[in-house]
């Protein structure tokens, strides 16, 4: 049977994941544990998501699926954090004879889940439809998270996926702060990158795979395949761990984006892919926020922003001038679009202008007053105007993206693309 849990965890505490972890374990008890634990990231736009709005499901042959069932509620009820406000877990319970049936519904569910906005009605509706074993609690919105974890964990092999190890804490550090040998994060992304990502920010010297909030995560490498990611952690030094788990996730795959054909379709709450001419310069707002503007073919305008977090990306966002050509990759909240990447595909040319040279000395002529031209008093010699000049710009086309410390859970690392048509700038 396959498990999808979700909405556990508060702003507070707790993890998902971590209750995938534990079941691992504990399932094995009724069972036996068929693959690795899926964990899936939904849409990173939902203003009602706990932290990282993310889902697992696990697979587990049984025969005593109503034990199973019992186990696994029984352990929700005792961790998840049901007093927060945000926190309305939901449970699904698929069974085998089942699997075809609801593959392709739930694959959809999956895409949906991870793109659109969907309605906790939507999930019980669903569920109803189709006859599938779940329990809510609260509101029940953690059912629409299980779904979809259930949906990826039907069809593995559908998705383009990558991997992550998840060392956990002892109970009794959570909510301190963790004891960590940064170095030892930085050697592990010397040995291991570009196969692992997002273990630490080189520019900005900054460990990113470490959380600051007083959930049970110790540390998560993210990466290629179970084996790289086993191996960088081998390397870190840090408190003891509880246990760890290695998930197969849809982090690192730009899986949240849609394309965008136009302006007038972009949507908040939604991530999109949309190409543009940039129409007003970058500004910087108190904060160090950048915002500039695009437009497209048809002059639909939208603004476009390099949050202060984003840090030194911001000084390329810096650079366009209205005229430059670009495809951006981002989320949308309140009418603005939050860069992730930015394709730089065509630049404007900017020019300066010079008082022209003299043809006889070569030396640069001096204004003959308003109105009158350009003269060399020494040569006699006059020109009517300036002379324009196209000047080098300190910038390059190609696929640029923000620093570790400030990418997405979903968002495609530069280090993961294949493309051989552009130039990549990854950010280190």
């Amino acid at each position: 049977m396959i498990i999808g849990i979700d909405d556990t965890d508060s702003n507070e505490g707790m993890c998902t994941t971590y209750l995938g972890a534990l079941l691992l374990e504990e399932l094995q008890e009724y069972g036996n544990i068929e693959t690795l634990p899926i964990l899936v990231r939904l849409n990173p736009t939902i203003p009602y998501k706990t932290r990282g709005n993310a889902a697992v499901a696990l697979k587990l042959k049984t025969d005593c699926p109503e034990k199973v069932i019992a186990h696994v509620t029984s352990r929700i009820e005792e961790l998840a954090r049901m007093e927060c406000e945000k926190t309305n877990p939901g449970a699904v319970f698929i069974q085998e004879k089942d699997y075809e049936r609801l593959r392709p519904v739930l694959m959809s569910f999956l895409e949906d889940a991870v793109k659109e906005v969907i309605e906790i009605e939507t999930a019980k509706d669903l569920i109803s439809k189709l006859g599938i074993a779940s329990k809510g609690y609260k509101n029940g919105r953690g059912l629409i998270g299980a779904l979809a974890a259930c949906g990826a964990m039907l069809n593995p092999e559908g998705w383009d996926f990558t991997f992550e190890h998840l060392a956990y804490r002892q109970k009794e550090r959570w909510g301190t702060q963790r004891s960590v040998d940064k170095e030892s994060f930085f050697e592990a992304d010397r040995e291991t990158y570009p196969k692992t990502w997002d273990t630490v920010d080189l520019t900005n010297r900054l460990v990113v795979c470490v959380p600051h909030s007083a959930d049970p995560v110790l540390f998560g490498i993210r990466g290629e395949s179970p084996e790289i990611v086993n191996k960088a952690a081998s390397f870190i030094r840090a408190e003891p761990v509880e246990r760890f788990a290695v998930f197969r996730t849809n982090q690192g795959t730009d899986m949240h984006l849609l394309p965008a054909q136009n302006i007038a379709e972009i949507r908040d709450m939604h991530s999109y892919r949309l190409e543009g001419q940039v129409s007003a310069a970058p500004e910087t707002l108190e904060g160090g926020h950048v915002i500039f503007a695009i437009r497209d073919r048809e002059g639909g305008e939208i603004d476009c922003a390099a949050f202060e977090p984003t840090k030194n990306f911001r000084s390329l966002i810096r650079k366009l001038v209205p005229g430059d050509l670009v495809l951006l990759s981002g989320s949308v909240t309140s009418g603005t679009l939050n860069i992730e990447k930015i394709e730089i595909k065509a630049l404007a040319p900017v020019y300066r202008e010079e008082n022209p040279e003299c043809p006889v000395c070569g030396k640069h002529m001096k204004s003959a007053g308003q109105g009158q031209g350009f003269r060399c008093k020494k040569c006699e010699t006059h020109s009517l105007s300036k002379v324009r000049f196209e000047t080098e710009r300190n910038l390059e086309p190609g696929l640029y993206e923000v620093p570790p410390c400030a990418r997405r859970h979903l968002a495609k690392p530069l280090a993961r693309e294949k493309r051989r048509d552009i130039k990549l700038h990854p950010a280190r």
